[in-house]
């Protein structure tokens, strides 16, 4: 035990569980919207094939959400156990949206239940149809809520500070701080945008191994639009979210793109060594780009790190390199979404759309859906790395707020058997699911031929 420190440990397993959460939490949000686009569509089209589109996603989407609620609610004991001197602190003033997510989560299962229990129960499909919206509109709140809470950590207000206790708490107040906007859009538009590529990259899996099924070529179709309306949203959000840094929280910032000196017409910092004495190497550089970035124009000033105490740097190598491939890979799939509805769009104008799709552009599809996920990932990191060595901005340092117990080394390890054992039984069960009832197979059952549309 001679080396043994609990807040690494602790940080070490809020991350791992964080990390192993994040993956099925962005699944949660995202595949709803993406199942109720299917089956909208193919009640408007009479199209049998996005039908079966969201009944098989709705399949998937299932085992998913039960992997979910398991590493989420690991995630609410660890928070009590791991941290309890910052849920001391500000246990009361995250208390509101962390009991509204559960209501959410509440909302969301029941309803999908109903909907998967009563597919082939309603003559009109647009009632069936109607049961997917609180899925959906659950699925949302549940991360406006969580996103909320972690927005506070960023930016706390709605209390008084006396003698490290909060007193006066106002809990919407905590809730709708500064940080919540752009932080809940970040996350609901790359939840949908990370749906959309990999229920997309199962389609260009399929294409890719010869099954030119005209159903996913038609899901490739839906989730590549939809993946490039809500990527260029993300970029949009993006931009805000560097406004937000600017005026909230310059030192992340100023970590991100290792800015030291305070100044106007800053450069943004691409790739590139950070040497010992804060010199900046081999880096690609983009004049007046950060305080573009900053403010929408040159000559906004940018706070440097140099006017930040050292003792409260982020960790700057980190920060950097997370965020900029946070950038390259939302680029990324940006490219790739435009490149397949350009594609497609280039082929219905010159009348080949039942020619294989180009080998190429369906591997970049396929790489996108790691690509997304990635980027979601390293948006989080960077998020909570750059916030050090704050838990609660300004008010509590991480070393604070973890408990001091011992042998949470070996609950890191209990948990992450547990992850491993939970992710490998979920991939098992979907990759069982599917391959035993390809579409292919639920189409000749249901005695339908390619290129039957059916009421």
């Amino acid at each position: 035990m001679h080396n043994y420190d609990p807040v690494i440990y602790s940080r070490l397993l809020t991350g791992l569980t964080l990390g192993v959460h994040i993956v099925y939490a962005t699944i949660g949000v995202g595949v709803p919207l993406m199942i109720a686009l299917a089956e909208w569509i193919g009640i408007k089209r009479n199209d049998t094939y996005y039908l079966l589109m969201a009944r098989r996603w709705a399949r998937g989407y299932t085992i998913t959400v039960a992997v979910g609620v398991v590493t989420g609610t690991a995630i609410g004991l660890q928070l009590s156990l791991l941290w309890p001197n910052f849920m001391r602190v500000a246990g009361q003033a995250i208390a509101l949206p962390l009991f509204l997510e559960t209501f959410a989560f509440f909302i969301e299962a029941i309803f999908l239940g109903i909907y998967l229990y009563t597919w082939d129960r309603f003559k009109n499909r647009m009632l069936h149809f109607l049961l997917l919206l609180p899925i959906v509109l659950g699925a949302s709140m549940s991360a406006f809520f969580i996103t909320s809470m972690n927005a506070f950590m960023n930016t706390p207000q709605g209390f008084d500070m006396v003698n490290g206790k909060m007193i006066n708490i106002d809990p919407l107040v905590a809730m709708f701080n500064p940080a919540m906007p752009t932080k809940v859009a970040h996350v609901l538009t790359t939840a949908y945008v990370t749906a959309a590529f990999i229920l997309a990259a199962i389609a260009a899996f399929a294409l890719l191994r010869g099954r030119n099924h005209v159903y996913h070529k038609k899901a490739l179709r839906l989730t590549m639009m939809a993946a490039l309306i809500f990527s260029l949203a993300s970029t949009a959000i993006g931009d805000l979210s560097g406004k937000f840094l600017h005026e909230y929280q310059p030192a992340k910032l100023a970590a991100a793109e290792w800015h030291f000196e305070t100044s106007d017409k800053a450069e943004l910092i691409v790739g590139g060594v950070l040497t010992d004495n804060h010199e900046v190497k081999y880096a690609f550089k983009i004049p007046y780009a950060l305080s573009i970035l900053a403010g929408s124009s040159p000559y906004t000033v940018v706070k440097g790190l140099n006017e930040v105490p050292r003792e409260e740097w982020p960790p700057l190598r980190a920060s950097h390199y997370l965020f900029d491939g946070m950038v390259f890979f939302g680029v990324y799939i940006t490219i790739v979404a435009l490149w397949h509805v350009l594609a497609h769009w280039r082929r219905r104008k010159k009348g080949t759309t039942k020619k294989p799709l180009n080998r190429g552009l369906l591997v970049a599809i396929l790489l996108g859906a790691p690509a997304a996920m990635l980027a979601i990932e390293f948006g989080w990191i960077f998020s909570e790395i750059a916030r050090q060595p704050w838990i609660l901005w300004g008010y509590m340092k991480v070393s604070q707020g973890a408990t001091t117990a011992l042998y949470v080394d070996r609950m890191l390890w209990v948990f992450a058997g547990l992850y491993v054992l939970l992710s490998v039984t979920c991939i098992y069960v979907l990759i069982k699911m599917f391959k035993n009832n390809p579409i292919e197979a639920e189409f000749i059952a249901r005695g339908m031929k390619e290129g039957d549309v059916k009421r």
